[in-house]
């Protein structure tokens, strides 16, 4: 299997802002794929801006098959690599924190919505989603989506360890000051579950909220592969399926459950 490499955007675009954000999309787009990669990932909300107030939410929120999302895939196919976004999906009469993911083609290969809300902005604008564990291939891989908060929640990464995923994809919108969850929850999830976290967080002073950066890869072994400062990156680091089964091999967590003394955790 040939690893796969991908392309963490740390940027918050501009906030309100989807034809903006759109162009910042495509030009980073265009870098990762001129390096070589085949999946680009891309922060929470990163279509809209996660600052934008509930009623901003409404207004802005579309169908995964509306007219951004048809814009991602132009671009996708263009540059021909796979984009995961996120963005405020409406759907019959809802609106959820959603993130969907696109094929180099252009064509949807999922769609995950946010089912763990954060704060009384996140609770007041949008439905939680129900769907635990949304999976799609890209290149060789089976790559999941979580979106920030989700990703504190072991069972949700288990979950997904259990369903096969090697890469898992979490963009989100961490802020100060719980930069913990990029610097230290994240290399652990990743370690504990062995499979890759590719963790894709805004930047800067957004509304109320200053977002820390620190995006990051972090591999089966718990290393951090990819390390993003405080400020605006792109980050290009190859997912690679031999440590995968080498790590898996080696570490027995997984094999080593025993399910039956943990049926009071649900």
């Amino acid at each position: 299997m040939s690893p796969l490499r991908t392309a963490l955007l740390q940027n918050s675009g501009h906030p309100g802002d989807p034809a903006g954000n759109l162009k910042v999309l495509d030009e980073a787009a265009a870098r990762a794929a001129a390096d070589g990669a085949g999946l680009l990932v891309t922060a929470e909300m990163f279509l809209t801006g996660y600052a934008i107030g509930g009623r901003g939410v409404r207004e802005l929120a579309e169908p995964a098959d509306g007219p951004s999302g048809r814009a991602v895939a132009e671009i996708a196919a263009t540059h021909g690599l796979a984009i995961l976004y996120g963005y405020p999906e409406s759907h019959a009469g809802a609106v959820y924190n959603s993130a969907r993911l696109v094929g180099a083609d252009g064509a949807e290969l999922a769609n995950y919505r946010k089912s763990h809300l954060y704060g009384c902005f996140e609770r007041a604008s949008f439905t939680p989603g129900e769907t635990p564990v949304v999976q799609a291939t890209v290149g060789e891989l089976t790559v999941g989506i979580l979106i920030c908060y989700d990703v504190e929640f072991p069972e949700n990464v288990r979950a997904h360890a259990l369903a096969g995923t090697d890469l898992l994809l979490v963009p989100t919108a961490q802020m100060h000051p719980f930069e913990f969850v990029a610097e230290s929850v994240i290399p652990v999830r990743a370690f504990e579950s062995q499979m890759y976290i590719a963790y894709v967080n805004r930047s800067g002073v957004e509304g109320e909220f200053d977002f820390v950066g620190l995006s990051c890869l972090a591999g089966p072994d718990g290393a951090t592969c990819l390390r993003a400062g405080r400020g605006e990156e792109l980050l290009l680091g190859d997912v690679a399926p031999k440590l995968l089964t080498t790590s898996r091999r080696i570490n027995p967590y997984l094999r080593d459950r025993r399910p039956g003394l943990y049926s009071s955790l649900g």
